[in-house]
């Protein structure tokens, strides 16, 4: 497969953001995808949150595991740190890098069949260590490099584009997401980037597992009449819970409009995420109860997005571990093999 790299060239005007970076600094090569893939919307998603939040490129690290949305970490954050694995393991390689480098930001891309089929296991397990982590699904419902089957999430009595009619229940990830222990969960719609920009704006921020889950309409498969996948369904269904409209980089808050209208929540990184809520009776902070609306919406044929729950004195797997502050990677040996001495005084508490 040929790639096509995209100019160097930076026009002297574009905008530069903290740390010196233009928006272009943040894309990577040039899509290869169908003209109008939902994927696309992501990345571009992706590009501007991290502008917008002053990330240094090489400071994230991007991993995937294989499928069309598998494809897109090379098409944004050309300058970061990347590894495509293979079906479905794209959690435990980025488990295993999380623990020996915590300095990284780690960003998961991954797909409807990546996730929730072949890798529905690692799925759930990063899902329940708590492994801080941007957690993003593609979601198309469909195999769209094999030519349009039915992935495990596509609803039932949904149809293909030849006319066959799903029978099977979906998988739903969301669901397990919050069953699991995710502390940020989510849902967006890749033709929402109003709504999709500051939802992992808030995940990259988070101190432990952040699940997004993201409706991307297949354009070649998926976006036909009968398909509960495709733009005109997501924008004739969706009922957001939720906006967020600002995440604040100082601690301080000065201003709250009415009481019942915005919820303030501080994350790990000291930064305040406040969420506009369009349901006024709708608590992004009780997990049951997210449970139980997006269920109770989906039984109606309705997409619930949005923040749908976040817990903002989450903890991630090192401090379940209760790993040292040092990256692993960066331990000596004499950090790891402190002398006999060491040894002995350990030996000797156990007696």
């Amino acid at each position: 497969m040929t790639y096509i790299a995209r100019p160097r060239l930076h026009h002297p005007t574009l905008v530069r953001n903290k740390v010196g970076y233009t928006r272009r600094d943040y894309e990577g090569k040039i899509s290869t995808l169908c003209a109008g893939c939902g994927h696309d919307s992501i990345s571009a998603a992706i590009v501007q949150a991290c502008w917008e939040l002053d990330i240094e490129p090489h400071r994230v690290a991007k991993l995937s595991g294989i499928g069309c949305s598998s494809k897109t970490p090379d098409y944004f954050l050309g300058a970061s740190h990347g590894f495509n694995t293979v079906h479905g393991r794209m959690p435990s390689v980025l488990t295993g890098a999380n623990l020996a480098n915590r300095d990284l930001l780690y960003l998961g891309v991954s797909g409807d069949g990546d996730s929730a089929s072949i890798g529905l296991g690692q799925f759930a397990h990063a899902m329940r260590r708590g492994v801080r982590m941007v957690y993003i699904v593609e979601n198309n419902g469909v195999y769209g490099l094999t030519k349009g089957q039915f992935s495990a999430t596509a609803d039932r009595g949904s149809k293909s584009k030849k006319g066959v009619v799903n029978a099977d229940a979906p998988v739903d990830l969301i669901g397990m997401a919050l069953q699991l222990g995710a502390t940020y969960v989510a849902r967006g719609f890749s033709g929402d980037k109003a709504q999709l920009v500051p939802l992992i704006e808030g995940a990259i921020g988070h101190g432990g597992a952040a699940f997004i889950d993201v409706i991307s309409p297949c354009v070649a498969f998926n976006n036909h009449a009968g398909s509960t996948r495709s733009y005109d369904y997501v924008r004739e269904h969706n009922d957001a819970v939720n906006r967020i409209d600002f995440i604040d980089l100082a601690p301080e808050v000065t201003a709250e409009p009415g009481a019942g209208e915005v919820i303030t929540v501080p994350q790990p990184d000291g930064t305040m995420m406040r969420l506009r809520k369009l349901h006024t009776d709708y608590d992004p902070t009780d997990r049951v109860r997210a449970m139980d609306h997006v269920q109770a919406h989906q039984a109606r044929g309705e997409i619930v997005t949005g923040l749908l729950y976040v817990d903002s004195h989450a903890t991630d797997l090192h401090e379940g571990l209760n790993t040292v502050k040092r990256p692993l990677n960066a331990l000596t040996e004499a950090d790891l093999c402190p002398g006999a001495a060491a040894l002995a005084k350990v030996n000797a508490s156990l007696r």
